[in-house]
């Protein structure tokens, strides 16, 4: 027993000895390791990986490349004094050239639709442009050329010469609904390329006031400006509408924007790159809504239809025996609610065209037919 309490002191005796020297020449060896703990990490993002819920970057990433920036400028020269066209003002002080030219430059946004260059934009966003550059995605200038416009929808199609260009898919508007997700991607205020989300608020927004023919798509996606003619689309990166303007008593945002059916868009540019223009039917009537004190006033049963305020002498209208006072009820067996369902009606026949009219005259229900004709253009004045 003694014997193995002196082994044992031994022992304890040289491995304090050990630890002293290790301690003294060493002292890293004895440093505390830290414990290893286990995390959870995320696995990196990468394009093989699925979706992430919540997030619409797939949808940005497809619409993005094919939204472009639309920088114009147009040249302002100065108004000529009157005394420099006075003779004896010229003869003290000799002739004198008119002022410096100036330039006024915009911005605004467009969609590449088609590999060949066409450009889908807002007619207000090249107005009065003496020279349109387009910046790409990948930070490329290119000069455009106008196609052509619409201004009474607020429509235009430019085109640049480019090769590979990347182009939105269409979706399919007439699914869209109330509620539904959608991401506005232009360039507002000049900042660069930015995407925004939001709702569908309403569609078929009409009687704005914006454009003559109107069928929004009202958003709380946020539109300001500089985002004119960009692209509003779906969760998938679709096409859905073109954004165009906005409701604020202030010049920013205030969660009402409207944007251009998608379905409408397309029609529209369709015709301007096979004619350079937009033909739609004209019957040349002016109409006006029919108030409840109007239909007193008339002896109206209520007040559906399109009260015919004025015809133009000469029109299709006038040869089809329509007069003023009449209530247009009905454009090729569809209802007329209100003046701008009958422009719209009327506008969607192709001229030549006969179509039947029925009319309220008096007490009585007549039908006329009424041969269409083409309606003039028209270009509208922006402040």
């Amino acid at each position: 027993m003694h014997r193995l309490w002196l082994i044992f002191a031994q022992t304890v005796t040289i491995a304090v000895a050990i630890l002293f020297v290790i301690g003294t020449l060493k002292p890293e060896w004895l440093a505390q390791r830290p414990a290893i703990v286990a995390l959870q990490e995320a696995p990196r993002a990468d394009d093989g990986e699925p979706p992430v819920a919540g997030s619409y970057r797939d949808a940005a990433r497809a619409a993005l490349p094919s939204v472009v920036h639309i920088y114009t400028t147009q040249k302002i020269r100065q108004q000529r004094h009157p005394l420099l066209d006075d003779p004896i003002f010229r003869h003290f002080f000799g002739d004198r050239q008119d002022g410096p030219e100036q330039r006024n430059s915009g911005l605004g946004s467009g969609v590449i639709v088609s590999p060949n260059g066409y450009i889908l934009t807002n007619y207000h966003v090249i107005e009065a442009a003496d020279d349109i550059q387009i910046s790409l995605n990948d930070g490329t200038t290119h000069k455009a050329r106008i196609i052509g416009s619409d201004p009474e929808s607020d429509l235009a199609v430019l085109q640049i010469k480019a090769d590979k260009l990347p182009t939105i898919t269409f979706g399919q508007t007439e699914g869209l609904r109330v509620g539904d997700v959608v991401l506005a991607i232009g360039n507002p205020f000049g900042v660069g390329q930015t995407v925004t989300m939001g709702i569908v608020s309403a569609l078929g927004r009409s009687h704005l006031g914006i454009n003559t023919f109107e069928n929004f798509i009202q958003t709380d996606a946020a539109i300001n400006p500089g985002n004119s003619g960009g692209a509003l689309v779906d969760v998938h990166g679709n096409l859905v509408g073109i954004n165009t303007a906005i409701y604020s008593r202030t010049g920013g945002n205030h969660g009402i924007g409207f944007a251009i059916p998608a379905a409408s868009a397309r029609s529209i540019m369709e015709q301007i790159i096979q004619s350079g223009a937009v033909t739609r039917g004209w019957i040349g009537v002016e109409a006006q809504e029919i108030s409840p004190e109007l239909a007193e006033s008339f002896g109206l049963p209520d007040t559906e239809g399109a009260l015919i305020a004025g015809v133009m002498r000469g029109s299709p209208a006038d040869s089809a025996g329509i007069r003023p006072g009449d209530v247009l009820l009905a454009v090729g067996g569809k209802a007329v609610r209100d003046p701008q369902v009958m422009l719209d009606l009327i506008a969607a026949l192709r001229p030549d065209e006969r179509a039947g009219f029925r009319l309220r005259r008096d007490r009585s229900i007549i039908e006329v037919e009424v041969r269409i004709g083409k309606r003039p253009a028209i270009r509208q004045e922006r402040e």
